[in-house]
This record gives structure tokens, sequence and C-alpha cells, in this order.
């Protein structure tokens, strides 16, 4: 019987679902709700040293609906936490106490500097989380500090970032990339390669959600006007799934054994098992949580098991990545496709090499080989 049970970096799971770094993760009460639920594990709203510098605004978010009105695509223009780093502390601490058996992971920013770094990561493990989540993705706050994808932009300040947190670190550290560059894989590659065990992909892919033809201003508008936002939900799955399948064939030929979450557009089992067949090792919902609410866990794991069943996969790593060795190249694809139209055009029976006589094919195979 199939199971969703798994192990990530040591971090024992009883599911690969995992919230993501957003509003779903926004304080201990909603963390607690997560996990009652049933989440495998929870990744907070991204946390800093100093809450002070972060102000959002509102409206910010901006939703793209097809005729039928169904939400595909989902804008948002939302900073990191806004709550006091010492109020995190203490509710890590208590959602420690309060549940012990749950996985909690610290998504945390911080600027171009090794103290405030290691400062984070000491103080926010003494607490008794899993692990991190290192976010070098948001794609819109703060870049004039060089926090979040402006860091995860440069593979060189990623990699030395990576350096020192590993250097303080004694948990599981994962960095969250950036789609908002020309090679994900490059920048999978330049984290792993300063130590953290695994990688996180994507985050949102930076947008203008549109401009409204009444008033002739961008959206989301706030007072008449807005900045480029992260852009997330089910129509950024083609290519979530395409950057995931870049990060896992980057892991799988040069850091075996490393670990990849994947995210972009899940809010189903079906979805769920696509990108595990790409390679994941676990799966994160933010917005399908927004949009859903936190009890979509159960049908997305029961779907999820079914796939499996019907696959005769027992747990998650009999699948995960089955589906990389089906990718190739172009020039191959073409090579493929002659060899198959010219086997077709070829009588089935026609024997090309004494070794594809058949025994129990031999008189067919011989009148196929007479003329007349």
């Amino acid at each position: 019987m199939p199971t969703l049970e798994t192990t990530v970096d040591g971090i024992k799971l009883p599911n690969p679902f995992v919230i993501g770094s957003g509003p779903p993760g926004t304080n201990a009460n909603v963390v607690g709700k997560a996990l009652e639920e049933g989440w495998g594990a929870v990744i907070i709203k991204t946390i800093s040293l100093e809450s002070s510098k972060v102000t959002n605004v509102a409206p910010r978010y901006a939703r793209l609906r097809t005729a039928s009105k169904e939400i595909i695509g989902w804008q948002n223009i939302e900073l990191i936490s806004d709550r006091p780093f010492e109020v995190w502390l203490d509710e890590l601490k208590m959602l420690k106490d309060k549940y012990p058996d749950g996985v909690v992971i610290a998504s945390v920013m911080e600027e171009y500097e090794k103290d405030r770094w290691v400062e984070i990561i000491e103080r926010v493990q003494a607490t008794g989380v899993a692990g991190f989540e290192l976010n070098f993705s948001c794609p819109h706050g703060l870049p004039e500090r060089k926090m979040g994808a402006a860091m995860g932009q440069s593979l060189e300040i990623m990699h030395e970032v990576t350096g020192w947190v590993m250097g303080a670190a004694k948990i599981p550290v994962w960095a969250k990339l950036t789609p908002n560059v020309t090679s994900i894989a490059a920048g999978a590659e330049a984290a792993l390669s300063a130590g953290c065990q695994g990688v996180a992909a994507i985050n949102t892919i930076l947008s203008v959600m549109g401009v409204d033809l009444e008033t002739l201003r961008p959206e989301p508008t706030v007072e008449g006007y807005t900045v480029p936002g992260g852009y997330s939900c089910t129509a950024v799955k083609p290519i979530a799934l395409r950057m995931v399948k870049e990060c896992a064939e980057v892991i799988r030929d040069k850091f075996p054994g490393r670990s990849l979450s994947a995210i972009g557009g899940i809010e189903s089992g079906k979805d769920a098992a696509q990108f595990i067949l790409l390679g994941g090792d676990t799966v994160q919902v933010c917005t399908g949580v927004m949009k859903m609410g936190y009890d979509c866990v159960k049908p997305m794991q029961d779907e999820l098991l079914a796939f499996m069943a019907k696959h005769n996969f027992e747990t998650i790593a009999d699948f995960k990545g089955h589906s990389l060795q089906y990718f190739t190249t172009h020039a191959d694809l073409v090579r493929r496709q002659a060899e198959a139209k010219a086997a077709k055009a070829r009588p089935k029976a026609v024997v090309a090499k004494d070794g594809e006589w058949k025994g129990s094919e031999f008189v067919q195979q011989s009148d196929a080989l007479a003329r007349g």
C-alpha cells in the first residue's frame, strides 16, 4: 500500500505537501491551523531582523480570470513579514512546544552583510525550527538593499551568502531560487556548490497583471500607481515545471543526494505528481491555499495516493525524477522519428538480420521474403 511519508535532508515528513512561504504562514495561529489540517510542513512568511523597514499597501493582489471567472493567475506586491523579529522568535518557540512533531521551516532574508545573516540564522535555529529556506527570490521587495531577487540574480553574491549561512547553520538549508534569470540551473549550481542541502524553485515571476481600460492605470492600483509584482497560480505551472526539471538535472548530474522543493501552480495531487516526476522531493503550495483554504491538502493527498496506487509506486522515492529520462535534444527527436517511420514502412515480418528470425513466426517471415 502506498505511503506519502518521506524523509528529506533528515527531516521526517508525514507527506510531501508543504505550505510555501507567504500569507498562509504569516503567524503562529495560521501555522498551527496548517499543521492541524495535515500539511507535511509549513514554511513561515519570510522574516528579517528589522520589521520596521517593511510597510505593505492595499490592494496588493491582482487576479487573472478566465471567461468563466476561474482564477488562473495571481499577482502580488506583498512584502516580507512586517511583524517584529522578537515576536517571531517567541511564536516559533511556542509552535515547537505545541506541535513537537510538526515541521516548521523558517524563511529568512537579510541584507548583504555577513553579520546580519549569521545573527538571524543563529537566533532562529535556537527556537527549534526544522530547517531554513533562504529567500533569494522575492521579485519586488527591497531591491535597493540587495535583498530577495536582487541577491539571487547575482551568482557570486548568492554563493557567498549561502556560504555564510552554512558556516552558522546546524540544520538543513534550502536556497529558494528566482525564476527571473536567464538560467535557473546556474542559480541552483551556485547555491548548491556553497554547501546547502537543497534548493526550492520557483518563486514568483515578475509581472504586470494588466491595465484597466477605463482608468488607464495598471493593476493593482494604489493611489493611482503600482509596481511590477510576483506572478503565481495555475498559469505559471508550465514554466515552473521546466525550471524544476532544469534544477533536478543539475542535482542529478553534479550534486547527487541534494534535495529539491518544487513550487509553481500546484493545486491538486496530479499537479504534485508531475513535479515529483520531474525531480521534486516535496511540493510547495501557497497561492492554492489562498484560493481553496488550508483543507485543500486532504484531496491533494488522496489524489496523489491514487496516482501512486495506479502505477504501483510504494513511496515518493519510487517515482521521483522518473520522467527526466524522457528529455532529449531536438536532433535526437528527428533521428528517433526517422527511425520510427522507416520501421513502420518495412513490413513487420520482414527479416533484416539472421538474429530476427523467430520460430513462432517462421512461416510468415519466409513468406514476407518471397516474391509471388
